[in-house]
């Protein structure tokens, strides 16, 4: 059972939170804004954040802030009406870890809440091995068959993240958010150079292969 806790204004869609998060065994600290949530994260140990941006009192990137402070490790997920390119990349780089806009599916923030808490066990763990596939996050090292790979830095970060949550769909643009930032260089053609230099890299691996979803982007699939 995760430690969730919850930043929200709206009643509404913080009580249709907890109640999909505590159908799903978890246990969930409901807060109505961002200055609520920062009280309760300094008093108690917490697996995971979710927060809205827009809050009165204190807002999700001033909450953000603090939090990162003090533990830099929590999986943080934004929960936001704000869809705008500017607005995911100044979460991605106060840290981050993914980003859901309103309307949404609650079965779809569940699943992702189960990936982001799977990834925190990984990075707590500092190793991921999938088949004859090891990544070590500590080391920054992937190794195939014992055999170090040969992996530039962004080539490690993407491919961690796509194996860190199997059979999600990242889009280029979100990818190119989180690991080119303000690059204006770096155009969704660039992912697409990266992520075949991966596939190539890493074609023996024998517990998971890098799909191309056509029209949108890129999902690792475990086999």
């Amino acid at each position: 059972m995760a430690k969730i806790l919850v930043a929200e204004d709206d009643s509404a869609i913080l009580a249709l939170v907890v109640d999909y998060l505590s159908a799903d065994g978890h246990s969930v600290t409901a807060c109505k804004d961002g200055a609520e949530a920062l009280e309760a994260f300094e008093k108690k140990e917490y697996d995971l954040l979710i927060s809205d941006i827009m809050m009165p009192r204190m807002d999700g990137f001033s909450l953000l802030e603090k939090v990162r402070k003090e533990n830099e490790q929590i999986p943080v997920l934004f929960l936001t009406a704000l869809g705008d390119k500017t607005s995911k990349q100044l979460g991605f780089r106060l840290g981050i870890d993914d980003y859901v806009t309103k309307p949404f599916d609650a079965d779809e923030l569940t699943l992702r809440v189960r990936a982001l808490l799977r990834r925190a066990q990984v990075k707590t763990e500092k190793a991921l091995v999938i088949g004859n596939f090891k990544m070590d996050e500590e080391e920054h090292t992937a190794y195939l068959n014992g055999e170090e790979v040969a992996l530039t830095v962004r080539e490690f970060d993407l491919l961690f993240k796509l194996l860190s949550y199997p059979k999600k769909t990242f889009t280029r643009s979100a990818l190119m958010d989180e690991f080119w930032d303000y690059d204006s260089s770096a155009t969704s053609r660039t992912v697409d150079v990266y992520m075949a230099k991966i596939r190539e890299k890493t074609a023996d691996a024998d517990g998971f292969e890098i799909l191309t979803v056509h029209g949108l982007g890129y999902k690792a699939v475990l086999k």
